[in-house]
């Protein structure tokens, strides 16, 4: 005799089971047909055709076309409803945020770019934040109040015992007690909040570089210097969120800085931060390296990062590598992770003779030796990152076909 709904093994527990692995399989495989998902999820054809219905009737699939240039005759395919419900990610820098609106699928519906310059900004963070978001939804087409959740990604990260950002000075606006309450009372949806190299990470579990990998660090190199660390498949984010803010790590090679947190810099960061790297090419003779943004250092990278480059240019891409591979060194020594993923504007640029070149000195500095990768998700890594993490809990939330 079967017992109470939402017991386990019973009849409702296995047909939600059963919906969410039919819903994963068409966001991974695209359209299916009954026999197709019939094969994939083991069932025999009459109940995959009741469990499509009852997707379909629950307004989470949907018939897209026939299977056409196969032997035999069309089948009827299904595909994940991507209206079923809608999410949203911001990438907040100091100067800008990016947002995005996702459908339940993945895809992308609407981007919008708020310039944010100047270390006073002309409008509270409250309005910023609203207006970003606003000019995405409106991109998408769609109303405010079709987003189902939404997620913020910044430098830095909010204590959890506080709630205030911190290791991020360097983002004006943001840093008032109150702040996170303001945006939930200003929100009609839910807000998290997630260091924006975490989500640089996330999305690289999720799409990119460390599928399939439990145990990684990302390293990130792009207005600033940092670290996210994927222990046993998941984010580790430290007592205060600062795990990973390896911008402050002391390292042979820099001066120590002090009051770091003042600074807002530390040995490693100014050892191979994004600004280090015209110095650094003025004293190796390099003079073709601009002074300006991350972004205009990181298409020199480009240049350098090159098999063909020799002289001075290779001569600037080794010690950038050794300078890497120090503060690297430290973290692999203490984690012994699996794989390392480089990401960030000024890593992606160096491509593979960068990789390599960091490889072959940590080989030199470190004990264990984890492999070396360039990250694969390479536009807006850090809003990709929140887009997936909105979309985890809230595919969740929609296919739970239980209650």
């Amino acid at each position: 005799m079967a017992g109470p709904a939402g017991t386990p093994g019973t009849p409702s527990v296995l047909r939600a089971m059963n919906d969410r692995a039919a819903l994963d399989l068409l966001l991974e495989h695209g359209p299916l047909t009954r026999t197709r998902m019939g094969k994939l999820t083991g069932l025999s054809k009459p109940t995959a055709s009741q469990l499509l219905a009852r997707l379909e009737a629950a307004g989470l699939v949907l018939m897209t076309g026939t299977s056409e240039g196969r032997p035999g005759p069309s089948a009827q395919l299904y595909a994940v409803n991507p209206t079923a419900a809608y999410v949203a990610g911001l990438d907040v820098t100091p100067e800008r945020i990016l947002a995005a609106v996702a459908d339940i699928t993945g895809r992308t519906v609407g981007e919008y770019e708020l310039p944010t310059p100047g270390r006073r900004p002309a409008h509270p963070v409250v309005r910023q934040v609203t207006d970003a978001l606003g000019g995405a939804v409106k991109a998408a087409g769609r109303a405010l109040s079709d987003v189902q959740r939404v997620v913020i990604g910044t430098p830095g990260a909010f204590d959890p015992t506080t709630g205030r950002l911190r290791y991020a000075s360097h983002l004006p606006g943001w840093h008032s007690p109150t702040l996170l309450d303001e945006l939930a009372g200003a929100l009609p949806m839910p807000v998290e909040y997630e260091n924006d190299v975490n989500l640089a990470a996330l999305a690289e579990q999720r799409l990119g570089a460390a599928k399939g990998h439990g145990d990684f660090v990302l390293l990130w190199n792009e207005g600033g210097l940092g670290a996210a660390l994927v222990l046993g498949g998941r984010l580790h984010r430290g007592w205060t969120g600062g795990a990973g803010e390896v911008g402050f790590l002391p390292v042979p090679g820099a001066p120590l800085v002090r009051q770091v947190t003042k600074a807002n810099s530390g040995g490693f960061q100014e050892l191979a931060g994004s600004q280090a790297i015209p110095g650094l090419a003025r004293e190796l003779g390099v003079e073709d390296v601009p002074t300006g943004p991350y972004a205009e250092v990181a298409a020199t990278l480009v240049a350098l990062g090159a098999d063909t480059v020799t002289g001075p240019h290779r001569r600037l891409l080794e010690t950038y590598a050794t300078r890497l591979a120090t503060g690297l060194a430290a973290l692999v020594a203490v984690l012994d992770p699996e794989l390392v993923v480089l990401s960030g504007a000024s890593l992606a640029a160096g491509g593979e003779p960068l990789r390599a070149l960091i490889q072959a000195e940590l080989e030199e500095l470190a004990a264990s030796r984890p492999r070396l990768v360039v990250g694969d998700v390479r536009e807006h890594p850090v809003l990709r990152g929140a887009l997936e993490s909105a979309l985890a809990t809230t595919r969740d939330e929609v296919f739970d076909t239980s209650r």
